[in-house]
């Protein structure tokens, strides 16, 4: 008979957890971008890492923080995961990964812990090793400059308000979500077309990994909606991306999202899986 266990992870543990985490590289970028920089330790990761073994092997992940993340997680792993949630009790504002174990988690964590406010059961995950030659990237999307933040911020704003429903400003006043948005202007990895001093197009490459990227917080202002700025500046931004990131660029999207799917798959994206977000 199997022998299973599961527990929190220390810094010593690293190794076994980033074998676990680059196993699904494009999958996984979001969680691994943050274990390369923080480690295990949970104050500078900013959550705690569960493991889950079986025959005294490390086989599956759960990141447990401000977002409840299964990583590899066979079905058994699901349930240990899911009755540690339930003692820990709720201190997540979303449940997010792949869309099968998400559901499995949700399933056995819904008594307790619902309702949620919003569940977006398949957000298509795409992904691209190269650009289309169909659509040619925005000469005017641009890194944007740390003196620049305070012009992004309105932007990054009304992106987040539209995407989850809640502003980001809430709670603290927005310190925290500032302080994400300077961090990616200062790494290089937020892009925009401003005119004016205002955005027309923003996005960010918010997770990297030497396998892998994830580009997020695509938006465009709704004035300059229907005039193609999201193809042409995703097409400018992948093209920064594969340059100077990462071999594999990837995103999720929202499967109601019909338009920007299309701009995607124009621009060079394929969907090969899934993923699910419960947002509480």
């Amino acid at each position: 008979m199997t022998q299973t266990t599961t527990r929190v992870l220390e810094p010593s543990d690293l190794g076994a957890a980033l074998a676990v985490l680059e196993s699904e590289p494009v999958a996984n970028a979001f969680v691994t971008s943050r274990v390369q920089i923080a480690g295990l330790d949970p104050w500078r990761l900013g959550g705690e890492m569960w493991g889950w073994y079986a025959d005294g092997r490390l086989r599956s992940l759960c990141y447990s923080g401000a977002n409840l993340v299964p990583i590899c997680a066979t079905p058994e792993a699901v349930r240990a995961f899911a009755d540690r949630a339930r003692r820990a009790g709720r201190r997540c504002s979303s449940i997010v990964g792949p869309a099968g174990p998400t559901a499995q988690l949700w399933r056995l964590l819904e008594p307790g812990w619902g309702p949620a406010r919003e569940v977006r059961a398949n957000q298509p995950l795409m992904v691209t090793e190269s650009p289309s030659a169909d659509v040619a990237p925005d000469p005017l999307v641009r890194r944007v400059r740390k003196d620049e933040v305070d012009v992004l911020m309105p932007a990054c704003v009304a992106m987040f308000t539209e995407e989850v429903g809640i502003s980001p400003l809430a709670g603290d006043g927005g310190l925290l979500y500032q302080a994400r948005v300077a961090e990616l202007v200062g790494a290089g990895r937020s892009f925009a077309r401003i005119e004016d001093g205002k955005v027309v197009f923003k996005a960010e490459i918010g997770a990297t990994t030497a396998q892998a990227c994830q580009i997020q917080g695509v938006w465009v202002a709704p004035e300059f909606r229907g005039r193609g700025h999201s193809e042409t500046g995703m097409a400018a931004v992948l093209r920064y991306a594969l340059a100077d990131v990462a071999p594999i660029v990837s995103l999720y999207v929202n499967d109601y999202n019909t338009p920007a799917r299309k701009a995607y798959r124009r621009i060079g994206f394929r969907e090969t899986g899934a993923f699910m977000s419960v947002l509480f």
